[in-house]
């Protein structure tokens, strides 16, 4: 948790600074692509602010009304900033660059006076761009090695995996926010150059399109992340095969009639098992198994929070299927 919220925060400040940035250089230069940088940072600064939110809500303690805690805030909050954010900022710089290609149309950029100091503007969008990704570099550097740390811990075979299968969707929505902010300052970097150089209004307009159909792209591939833990994921196959396998050897443990896990916040998990014991187990000695498997459960696997088993009786199921 506290990995995530510096993550975050260290996101927050980078993508405000550079949001009011990129503003002034899109006033100076009305430059498509700054414009779609600034509709970008706007977001980003946004979508901290609404992870910030998600990780204080799912801090709270569990009620009557939600035994099982507030994780799932942060399920939802991400949720919301992949698509009201990332889709509405994706989809304002995709249609300005579609209307700036549409109806192209060079302009003189007149130079500038500053405390006697007279300069080309576009100077300024070089420089905002460049300081973007300096700033960015420092967010994505963050993200990437909270992700790496969980990737280690995990043995995931890389971000692909981990993109998958992580419950961290504070940090996953961070990494992925930072890799868009990283390649959106480099695309808008070099339609701007490409624009002052050749004279073409073309190449500007192209990168605010692109910049505003990745943001739109990565919008629906992190709502799917998302929906599928909203919806109520289970632990990743292996790591649910290897606690069945636990229950399945337990000394005194006969068959799991039933076994299911689930997320209910990131890094939590819920598992619970209906399991047939020798029949010739008092009620003392099943309820000493149970505590020992639940021990080992718990131990096993750090997501897993919550452990349910229920006995079942298995003389019983054999006089049934008899009759």
């Amino acid at each position: 948790m506290a990995s995530s919220k510096s993550v975050v925060i260290a996101a927050l400040v980078a993508n405000g600074a550079i949001a009011v940035l990129k503003f002034v250089g899109y006033l100076l230069t009305m430059s498509p692509a700054m414009l779609s940088e600034t509709y970008h940072s706007i977001s980003d600064t946004g979508n901290q602010i609404f992870l910030l939110i998600g990780i204080r809500y799912s801090g709270r303690e569990a009620t009557r009304g939600h035994p099982f805690g507030f994780g799932k805030a942060q399920f939802f909050y991400s949720f919301l900033v992949s698509v009201l954010l990332f889709g509405i900022a994706g989809w304002e710089s995709a249609k300005h660059g579609y209307q700036a290609l549409m109806n192209p149309h060079a302009e003189e950029i007149a130079e500038v006076t500053l405390l006697s100091f007279t300069f080309d503007p576009v100077f300024v969008n070089y420089g905002v761009l460049v300081g973007a990704i300096l700033f960015e570099s420092y967010a994505f550097s963050k993200a990437y090695k909270a992700m790496k740390i969980e990737i280690n811990r995990r043995n995931w075979s890389g971000f692909r995996e981990a993109f998958r299968k992580t419950s961290d969707v504070t940090t996953l929505t961070a990494l992925t926010e930072d890799t868009i902010a990283l390649g959106g300052a480099g695309i808008a970097l070099f339609g701007v150059f490409l624009t002052r150089y050749t004279g073409n209004p073309m190449y500007d307009a192209a990168s605010a399109l692109l910049i505003g159909l990745m943001l739109m792209g990565f919008a629906v591939a992190l709502a799917l992340e998302n929906k599928r833990l909203l919806l109520g994921e289970s632990l990743p196959k292996e790591e649910e095969d290897v606690l069945r396998m636990m229950l399945g050897e337990a000394e005194g443990v006969v068959e799991i009639i039933d076994f299911r896990t689930v997320y209910f916040g990131p890094g939590k998990a819920i598992v619970a098992g209906d399991v047939a014991f020798d029949p010739g187990l008092d009620t003392g000695e099943i309820d000493d198994r149970i505590t020992a498997l639940e021990n080992d459960l718990f131990e096993a696997n750090e997501h897993v929070k919550k452990v349910y088993i229920e006995p079942e009786v298995q003389v019983e199921k054999e006089s049934q299927s008899a009759v």
